[in-house]
């Protein structure tokens, strides 16, 4: 039994062009996403995917306190970034990239279900206060490495990147299959420095390849 997984973080329609939440240059994750499928179905090893699942009227989205996207708050007791609304359950913009190889995908798990909390991280909300399904599928997969790119940088990759690291998991984020929001231009280079700091190893695809051939 494999145990490493591979994890991609909310390759959504939404965070990619033309999307509610467009991440620039959100859809060069997907050819990256894919080419570690590919990498990781030859050796045996999982590969596991998280959505942001938001119910229609989410406190995070700006519309619902009639502010602008982007206006910093305050949600459920923690700071809060209001977001354009996104990833509405059973939407288009909800549903994985359509050129990312969903048939490899083992297991999806969403995340943002609770309308009075965000979540970024795939494992928890913003308070862990309550814990998706991840870590248990994980747990009883066997796996103890991951292996993690997505979206964005700055907020659900880090947060996830930084969960899983507290949960126990040995982690390595593939930085190239990565983009950030970038509220302030240095967001995602602090978001790497901050998953390594805590004890993530950061390869690009190519390194990543060559080291684990």
């Amino acid at each position: 039994m494999t145990q490493r997984a591979l994890l991609l973080v909310d390759i959504q329609n939404d965070f990619c062009a033309g999307g509610a939440l467009a991440v620039e240059e959100g859809d060069s994750t997907v050819d990256i996403a894919n080419a570690m499928m590919t990498w990781c179905k030859t050796r045996g090893d999982a590969i596991v995917a998280s959505q942001d699942w938001h119910p229609a009227g989410h406190s995070s989205f700006a519309s619902q306190h009639h502010v602008a996207p982007f206006t910093a708050g305050e949600l459920a007791g923690l700071a809060q970034t209001f977001w354009p609304d996104h990833c509405v359950q059973n939407s288009e913009g909800a549903a994985l990239h359509p050129l990312l190889n969903q048939n490899a995908i083992d297991a999806v798990f969403y995340k943002g279900e609770n309308p009075l909390i965000d979540s970024y991280s795939a494992f928890f909300d913003n308070g862990h206060r309550q814990e998706t399904a991840l870590h248990t599928w994980l747990q009883q997969h066997g796996i103890r490495e991951l292996v993690i790119l997505g979206l964005a940088t700055d907020y659900c990759v880090k947060f996830t990147v930084l969960d899983a690291l507290q949960l126990g998991y040995q982690v390595n984020v593939i930085t190239d299959g990565c983009r950030g929001v970038n509220l302030n231009p240095q967001d995602s280079t602090q978001a790497f420095m901050e998953m390594s700091a805590a004890g993530a190893t950061l390869y690009t695809l190519a390194d990543w390849q060559e080291t684990h051939a």
